[in-house]
């Protein structure tokens, strides 16, 4: 069999490893547009290892990232990749968030979390003196990650194994070749496979067009920009530092990572992306941003949520507004504390409708296989997402 995954950040370099043990003789080739592997969503994050409280219970989401962050761990055990199990606290800041706290500590029970705590407000203060908050809850399972060596690990390892894994591989066309396969051209040349597997990211929906899809719910970049802590104001942090989302809001809020080789980093925000590999307000691509407001979807999105679009353009402008956000979190944090840090873009899925896809999305095809929602906690349930992937795969091939 002749397996063609397209995409080579985490999520396709982790099927790909899967791919390999669920068809040990299988001709598997990888193709990644960039010089090199995961320069996109998989190493422009916090590195953080998510372990899936905050999924709806029974979600694809949940499922992966309780399976995930354990495949994750024992992946970096083995490999000597830095890793930390350090723990998380999400902070009831008043009266009004903690009931959704009570929820979100149920939720993490039903979805397997193990070791959840409810704090109360001597106990959070015993863990994280400067934080701000009446409860929380502490997620020991959480922790940090270098996702840049696991990243080229899978890519070691994939190659060790015998698959082949091209750079410079930009897909351009993907057309059928007789009544089954598929013949997927590139700029590093053509690959002709029985089964395509799409783990583009940023670009999954186009490339899934190209293989015949149609195009109805379209990938809108949002970048998420983030400050770091001066190194003098770092010991205000000592763990992870999470708010209690508020339902209304379809992004999670700013929050504190300290991240594997030393330092803090406070975000991020989210605002509409000029370019879908845009991490400065300066980068812009037309053919991105025309794709994007062109979209009906997008549009209603911002009217549904007009408020809080606002707000997180001002906050990307305003170092003061983005502090006072910060605050309600750690109140001792300054502006002088903050120094500008990296950004990332989230490969959002929205629907015509304007709602944001909050699952992992995973389309089937007799012949291929879309993943068309995979952003946050992808990176941490790579590898439960590569098993999912090489499952179904294997069920379709039998069909």
């Amino acid at each position: 069999m002749r397996i063609c995954v397209i995409g080579g950040g985490l999520v396709g370099l982790a099927t790909t490893l899967q791919l390999r043990r669920e068809f040990p003789g299988a001709e598997l080739t990888l193709l990644e547009k960039e010089p090199d592997f995961g320069r996109h969503q998989s190493t422009h994050n916090s590195g953080v290892l998510h372990a899936g409280l905050y999924y709806k219970p029974g979600s694809v989401k949940a499922r992966m990232a309780v399976h995930g962050i354990r495949l994750m761990t024992e992946f970096c055990r083995s490999h000597g990749i830095a890793h930390e199990i350090c723990g998380k606290l999400v902070v009831a800041v008043d009266e009004t968030e903690v009931a959704r706290l009570k929820t979100l500590l149920e939720r993490g029970t039903q979805n397997g979390l193990k070791g959840l705590r409810w704090l109360n407000r001597d106990q959070l203060r015993e863990i994280e003196p400067h934080a701000a908050g009446i409860a929380a809850v502490q997620v020991p399972e959480e922790g940090i990650v270098d996702y840049t060596a696991v990243v080229q690990a899978m890519a070691a390892d994939n190659r060790a194994g015998g698959a082949t894994l091209l750079t410079g591989a930009r897909v351009t066309a993907i057309r059928r070749e007789g009544p089954q396969g598929w013949v997927v051209a590139s700029t590093a040349g053509e690959v002709r496979a029985d089964f395509i597997v799409n783990c583009a990211g940023l670009h999954c929906d186009r490339v899934a067009e190209l293989a015949g899809e149609q195009r109805s719910t379209r990938i809108v970049p949002f970048r998420g920009e983030y400050y770091q802590l001066k190194a003098s104001s770092s010991g205000l942090v000592k763990h992870l530092i999470y708010p209690v989302p508020d339902p209304t809001f379809p992004f999670l809020g700013v929050h504190f990572t300290r991240l594997i080789h030393g330092g803090v980093e406070a975000g991020p925000n989210a605002i509409l992306a000029t370019s879908r590999e845009g991490y400065r307000k300066t980068n812009l691509n037309l053919a991105d941003l025309a794709d994007a407001l062109t979209f009906g979807g997008l549009w209603k999105f911002m009217r549904r949520h007009k408020a809080m679009c606002w707000e997180e353009v001002v906050r990307s402008f305003s170092k003061r507004r983005f502090c006072a956000s910060l605050q309600k979190l750690v109140p001792e944090i300054t502006e002088a504390d903050l120094e500008p840090g990296g950004a990332g873009v989230r490969a959002q899925a929205m629907t015509p409708a304007g709602e944001l896809v909050q699952d992992f999305e995973l389309v089937e095809r007799p012949d291929a296989l879309h993943v068309l929602n995979a952003p946050s906690p992808a990176a941490t349930a790579s590898l439960a997402i590569g098993e999912e992937i090489a499952s179904r795969v294997r069920r379709l091939a039998r069909k």
